[in-house]
């Protein structure tokens, strides 16, 4: 049975670990677990073993005495948990739906897949549960702090041709962004740069070296101090926008990793990000329709900013 069979448990699927050596020869499944896991008890694994939260590859329950080596080279499947989870105010909108595809309207602080602290409140859980669409999955995602639309492939048939359009660059992409006026710069132009891990958490950076990440920058509006500007990544480079506007000298209002990281804190709903996925258009690979897609929702007004 092959992991897509493994039944999901509230709009989540089941991770999995391969057996690929036995540490110890007469190791059992839970002592296996309660060791590689360490930050979930012992205690805890007992209980997910007995609510059948462990299985095959076959979807059948696994028993907390079973002997690790009889499952040497196989996929053991578990579901994670995530204690304490906090639920995020904010939720999501449906911009467009037919049967093969859901474009969502995602709220600022609310991540597209689950990873870390968040499970349940992620935009694929939350319109798993909505649609009942168990093999929803996202083609391409958007940082968890910044807004806009996600598009969502329902079956796995075509799941393939959708993310084509985003690896071979058929997808234009809008967004839009809120920072510091730079008069200096002549609207619209061309950034292009090298992008690449700073080795610090997962923030980005520019280096030397040939370019490998560009966008285009534009200014709807501005006042003397605020502009709100309209960016076109060429490229889908990790934190592309929001490192090239701060290399630019105008990094995006609210971005707490850019161009400093700020001390990790309570979440602030009151400063989200002033970043948003404005605009998706792309020919539709399957119904070969042209979609022009557009977030309902805004960014703060330039004329309204004050700041202490």
């Amino acid at each position: 049975m092959s992991t897509k069979q493994i039944p999901m448990k509230n709009g989540v699927g089941a991770s999995c670990v391969v057996i690929s050596a036995l540490p110890v020869a007469d190791m059992t499944v839970l002592d296996y677990f309660s060791q590689r896991f360490e930050h979930v008890s012992l205690a805890q694994w007992q209980q997910r073993f007995e609510q059948g939260e462990v299985v095959d590859a076959q979807a059948q329950t696994i028993l907390p005495n079973a002997l690790l080596a009889d499952f040497l080279t196989q996929k053991i499947f578990y579901y994670r948990h995530v204690p304490n989870e906090v639920a995020i105010p904010f939720e999501a909108s449906i911009v467009y739906e037919n049967e093969h595809i859901v474009v969502a309207d995602k709220p600022h602080f609310l991540p597209v897949m689950p990873g870390g602290q968040y499970l349940h409140e992620t935009l694929l859980v939350r319109l798993r549960m909505q649609l009942n669409y168990p093999d929803l999955t996202p083609v391409h995602r958007i940082d968890r702090e910044t807004a806009g639309l996600v598009l969502l492939v329902k079956n796995a048939s075509v799941r393939g041709a959708y993310q084509a359009l985003f690896r071979e660059r058929l997808v234009e992409k809008q967004y839009e962004a809120i920072a510091k006026w730079r008069p200096e710069y002549h609207f619209p132009f061309e950034h292009a740069s090298r992008l690449a891990e700073n080795g610090d958490f997962f923030r980005m950076a520019e280096v030397e070296g040939m370019a490998n990440a560009t966008t285009i920058l534009d200014v709807l509006q501005h006042n003397d101090e605020w502009a709100h500007y309209v960016l076109k990544p060429i490229t889908g480079k990790r934190h592309q926008l929001r490192v090239h506007m701060a290399a630019l000298g105008m990094p995006i209002l609210n971005d707490g990793f850019y161009p400093q990281a700020k001390p990790m804190s309570m979440q602030d709903y009151a400063q989200p990000l002033q970043l948003l996925a404005k605009k998706m258009a792309f020919i539709d690979p399957v119904t070969q329709e042209k979609f022009d897609f557009y977030s309902q929702l805004s960014l703060w007004n330039i004329h309204e900013i004050y700041l202490t």
